[in-house]
């Protein structure tokens, strides 16, 4: 059992910056992934970043809506990554959800992951 806790949601202007954060507790693994995804209003949930962990080895991975502006990164002495979102736009308004894999090769499909924490709302105001 894995229990991830979001943090770091909030109202930001357009051209603004937010970082979120999400902790995992419970069962510690060495190979795993970690994302970050969000559904906005009346949308499905998107994968936003993710993180393939291999040990020591940590590789990013983005969509592509969000290179260059979005950054995931990992603490392993907390158990905890984040996500660094610079230059948020109005339409990235959504509830950003933290998801769990126990396969280092998880990917972009929510159906992938088997935990997930209770959503950070961010809003982005025009």
């Amino acid at each position: 059992q894995v229990q991830l806790v979001e943090s770091g949601g909030g109202l930001v202007q357009a051209g603004g910056s937010l970082r979120l954060s999400c902790t995992a507790s419970g069962r510690t693994f060495s190979t795993y992934t970690m994302a970050w995804f969000r559904q906005a209003p009346g949308k499905e949930r998107d994968f936003v970043a993710g993180l393939n962990i291999v040990y020591t080895v940590v590789s990013p991975t983005y969509a592509d809506s969000v290179k260059g502006r979005f950054t995931i990164s990992r603490d392993n002495a907390k158990n905890t990554i984040y996500l660094q979102m610079n230059s948020l736009k109005h339409e990235e308004t959504a509830v950003y959800y933290c998801a769990w894999s126990n396969n280092y090769k998880s990917g972009r499909l929510e159906t992938e992951y088997v935990y997930w924490g209770q959503g950070t709302q961010v809003t982005v105001s025009s």
